[in-house]
């Protein structure tokens, strides 16, 4: 029971999140707006050689990573940091996390960054558009 309330908690905190990237900035008045679907070019582009929405490849898999607990996919080897990190990927983190992921979480084994925040909020507002299909 617990697992069922945990995944609905998840997919309440994803429609949050949705909310949130396309209809306010991450962090606050006079941040980025998300653009999904320049989102969907730059996830290609900057992430698409290591992740994709659906398989695991040398990064995990993203759909429904908006809500989800770090290092909690299925069949994917996590850094141990990662996997202890008990962080909820919220747009917040999500941007903390791809402007610095070394800083965010020491010991973790991602170290690509997008350093532009408007990109950042795209790719997440691309993320957020993609939820769990449980």
């Amino acid at each position: 029971m617990a697992d069922a309330n945990f995944r609905a908690g998840t997919r309440a905190l994803a429609l949050a999140a949705v909310m949130t990237v396309s209809g306010a900035a991450i962090g606050g008045v006079g941040a980025p707006r998300g653009d999904a679907v320049r989102g969907a070019d730059l996830y290609q582009a900057k992430c698409g050689a290591c992740h994709s929405l659906d398989s695991n490849r040398a990064g995990p898999a993203h759909r429904g990573v908006v809500g989800r607990r770090a290092g909690h996919v299925a069949g994917f080897r996590y850094s141990t940091a990662l996997s202890a990190s008990h962080i909820v990927w919220t747009p917040a983190n999500l941007d903390r996390w791809l402007t610095a992921p070394t800083v965010m979480v020491p010991g973790t084994t991602m170290g690509f960054r997008v350093s532009s925040p408007q990109e950042r909020v795209d790719i997440i507002a691309y993320l957020a558009q993609n939820p769990s299909r449980r």
